[in-house]
């Protein structure tokens, strides 16, 4: 990976090579976690690309050993609590949706190398590439109802595009980290590359970039097939929790339901039991909410997804547990929220009564 030594380098380092254009998340000590700034930068880029002939291929990377984007900056998130003032996570919210959406709709093709940590807005952003290369080293997930927040950036919309039955409701709900080849098996990632090979990788779709065909979907097959000497072919497989994950997560509308279903499963019950201490480290608010905007996105266009994305998280942001996970997990470091309502019996009664984001 690039790194820059200067006194302020820049958040995102812009690079031309042939026919590639290849943008590079630099804040490495930070996880290239994302700033306004980066998200103009980056839309900037993208808009200018849309009407360059000499640009037939955007690249996604990210500087430093720990991880291509750990998501959203939470210092933004921070503040807003401290300052009672949401408006500035409003702002920057509503230009990463367009960002994101932006990246689904482009007419050329998009890699992304996703290595190490990618997760929350990380995945927002890879969400819309053609092909989402992953290594030995990525971890993807979806973390964000720790801290009373939910999936946002679209995924609970395109989870369901991308992931195997059941899938978008465990990630979704439990915030599950997937590991490695993981994230090819359950389909946040396309294709997995030794880490040892990625910047071969690179070097061999920068230098066929010139070559591509004008057609995106044409193009992104070419793409794979340049990739396909250097991907690692063998995906173990886990049937075993495939199944369990379809039979218990999928298609769920109540998180109540939800529960009795795991309390009373007899088989895979390690994984039950993984759950439920997973769940109980999470807002219930968060989870019923996440629920409901599952259920209600499955089948939505992805435009109008991101649409309400923005109203689930003015009304979460308003709630005791958005404050107080921000807290908990971002500022005090504590690790010990409390919730209110503390069940989801109760939230699940209290969001029963109340409408506060549009239903869609």
């Amino acid at each position: 990976m690039n790194t820059c030594n200067s006194p302020n380098p820049p958040q995102v380092l812009i690079r031309r090579a042939k026919a590639a254009l290849h943008l590079i998340l630099n804040r490495p000590e930070a996880i290239n976690s994302l700033t306004m700034e980066m998200l103009q930068v980056i839309a900037d880029e993208i808009t200018r690309a849309a009407s360059e002939k000499a640009v037939k291929l955007i690249i996604f990377s990210g500087n430093g050993a720990k991880g291509f984007c750990a998501g959203g900056d939470i210092k933004i998130m921070a503040k807003a609590v401290t300052q009672n003032d949401i408006e500035p996570v409003m702002r920057f919210l509503k230009v990463e949706n367009d960002l994101d959406l932006a990246i689904h709709n482009f007419h050329k093709p998009v890699i992304v190398l996703a290595h190490g940590v990618t997760m929350g807005g990380g995945l927002g952003l890879s969400a819309g590439a053609n092909i989402v290369v992953a290594n030995e080293t990525t971890r993807m997930a979806m973390p964000e109802t720790r801290i009373g927040f939910f999936p946002d950036v679209g995924a609970t919309g395109w989870l369901f595009k991308k992931c195997k039955p059941g899938y978008p409701e465990f990630l979704g709900l439990t915030g599950y980290k997937l590991l490695g080849s993981e994230c090819v098996r359950v389909g946040l990632a396309n294709f997995l590359i030794s880490s040892t090979r990625f910047d071969e990788a690179l070097d061999a779709v920068i230098e066929c970039s010139s070559e591509l065909p004008s057609d995106r979907k044409t193009a992104a097959a070419v793409l794979k097939d340049i990739l396909g000497p250097f991907i690692q072919p063998d995906t173990p497989d886990k049937k075993n929790m495939d199944r369990w994950i379809e039979t218990y997560f999928a298609g769920k509308t109540s998180v109540l339901d939800l529960l009795k279903d795991l309390k009373a499963c007899s088989n895979q019950s390690d994984l039950c039991e993984g759950v439920f201490a997973r769940l109980s480290e999470r807002s219930p608010m968060a989870v019923v909410t996440t629920l409901q905007c599952l259920r209600r996105d499955e089948h939505k266009d992805l435009a109008k997804v991101y649409e309400s994305d923005l109203s689930v998280a003015r009304f979460l942001m308003t709630q005791h547990d958005f404050r107080e996970g921000v807290r908990a997990r971002l500022i005090d470091k504590d690790d010990q929220p409390h919730w209110d309502p503390a069940s989801f019996e109760q939230a699940t009664r209290m969001l029963d009564l109340q409408t506060h984001y549009k239903a869609g």
